[in-house]
C-alpha cells in the first residue's frame, strides 16, 4: 500500500510539473514582459463587461429593447485609455514612494484620490465624447453633468480598495485588482454616462427596481 501511494505521488508530481512550469512561464510573460498589454487588455474587457451587464439589466427591466453595440464599443475604447493611464500611474507611484508602511500607503491613497482620480474620470468622459464624434461643447457639458457624481462614487469605493492594493499587492497586479474591484463601479459608470439616453429615467420611483432606485436616489441627492 505504501509503495502504491508513493508511486501515485511520484506520477502525479511528474504530471503536474510541466503544467506548473507552463503556468509559471505564462505568468512571467503576462505580468512581466507584456504587463502593459495585459493591463490594457484587462481594462478593455472589464469595461465592456460592465457595460454589458448594465445593458442586460436594462433589457430585463424593459428600459431597453436590445444591446447597443456602438455604446459597448465606446465603453471598451474608454477602457483602453484607462488601462494605459493606470499602468504608468502605479509605476510612477512606486518609484516615488518605496515601501509599504502605513505612512507610504496613506500618501499613495491620498494622491490617488486627489490627483489621479479626477484626471482619470475627466479622461474617460472626454474620450467617450470623442468616440461619439461630439465637439468641445458636448465635452464640457458632459464633464459638468457627470464628473461630480462619478467622483463622489469613487470616494465610497477606492480608498479602502487602494489601501489594500498598495499594502498587499505587487505593482504588476494592481491594474488587474482595480478592474476586478471596479466591475460593479463600471456598471454604475455606464449608467451615469448613458442615463440621458435610457428609458428607465421615465419610470416613477415606485416602479423602479432596487438598482435603479439606488441610482435614482444617488442622482437626486
Amino acid at each position: 500500500m505504501y509503495r502504491a501511494m508513493r508511486k501515485l505521488v511520484c506520477v502525479t508530481g511528474a504530471t503536474l510539473g510541466p503544467v506548473r512550469r507552463a503556468l509559471t512561464r505564462l505568468s512571467e510573460a503576462t505580468f512581466g514582459r507584456h504587463l502593459l498589454l495585459t493591463n490594457v487588455s484587462v481594462s478593455v474587457l472589464l469595461s465592456a463587461l460592465g457595460d454589458s451587464l448594465q445593458q442586460r439589466y436594462q433589457i430585463e427591466r424593459g428600459a431597453r429593447r436590445s444591446y447597443d453595440r456602438h455604446r459597448l464599443g465606446y465603453m471598451s475604447g474608454c477602457g483602453l485609455g484607462v488601462g494605459f493611464l493606470c499602468h504608468y500611474w502605479y509605476l510612477a507611484l512606486d518609484r516615488l514612494w518605496v515601501g509599504r508602511t502605513i505612512g507610504v500607503v496613506a500618501k499613495k491613497v491620498l494622491l490617488d484620490q486627489v490627483v489621479f482620480s479626477p484626471i482619470l474620470i475627466s479622461t474617460f468622459l472626454v474620450s467617450l465624447e470623442v468616440l461619439r464624434g461630439h465637439g468641445v461643447q458636448d465635452m464640457a457639458s458632459t464633464l459638468k453633468a457627470k464628473f461630480a457624481r462619478l467622483y463622489i462614487a469613487e470616494w465610497t469605493i477606492w480608498p479602502p480598495a487602494q489601501a489594500f492594493s498598495f499594502y498587499c499587492l505587487p505593482t504588476r497586479y494592481r491594474v488587474l485588482w482595480d478592474n476586478t474591484v471596479s466591475l460593479g463601479y463600471d456598471v454604475y459608470t455606464s449608467y451615469v454616462v448613458h442615463d440621458d439616453d435610457d428609458d428607465d429615467d421615465d419610470l416613477p420611483p415606485q416602479q423602479m427596481g432596487a438598482i435603479e432606485r439606488v441610482m435614482y436616489d444617488a442622482r437626486n441627492l
